[in-house]
């Protein structure tokens, strides 16, 4: 097969295909470096390229992320009710009636090894448009800033 970037579904289906056969025309692995490794390689990283282009996975809210990170754990609220400050604001914020505050937000990220950006949902967090475009004008601001962010 020849590799080249995957525009269609019906690409996208021949090089899974592709993929499929290669994984399983030998008993032994694939080693890196071969021909077959290389091309396994390279229709893996065009397949998942249009994956993610196509079918994007959403990040996790919070409460998702808590709710997983328990599920791994073996826990329930009671258990990570100290972290919240009590059985009730663990219930509240599970059922999405109060926000996480930075303090739990940091403890989460520390005893529960929660990644930050899971915590953290900046598409909650906006300017309105008139003080994005101001922001916008100041020359050393406008250098940082990451549009796609701050718009609204």
């Amino acid at each position: 097969m020849k590799s080249k970037i995957i525009k269609t579904k019906a690409e996208y289906n021949e090089a899974c295909a592709r993929i499929y056969d290669l994984i399983n025309s030998s008993e032994k692995p694939i080693e890196p470096n071969t021909d077959d490794g290389e091309e396994l390689e390279l229709l893996s990283l065009l397949a998942a390229k249009y994956e993610s282009e196509n079918w994007p996975v959403e990040a996790p809210s919070a409460v998702e992320a808590i709710r997983f990170r328990m599920e791994q754990m073996n826990l329930n609220q009671n258990d990570v009710a100290p972290i919240f400050g009590g059985k009730t604001r663990v219930s509240e914020i599970m059922n999405g009636k109060r926000q996480l505050n930075l303090k739990m937000i940091i403890i989460l990220h520390e005893y529960l090894d929660i990644p930050l950006e899971s915590l953290l949902n900046s598409s909650q967090i906006r300017l309105d448009n008139e003080v994005h475009q101001k922001l916008l004008k100041v020359s050393s601001v406008n250098k940082f800033m990451r549009t796609d962010i701050m718009s609204t």
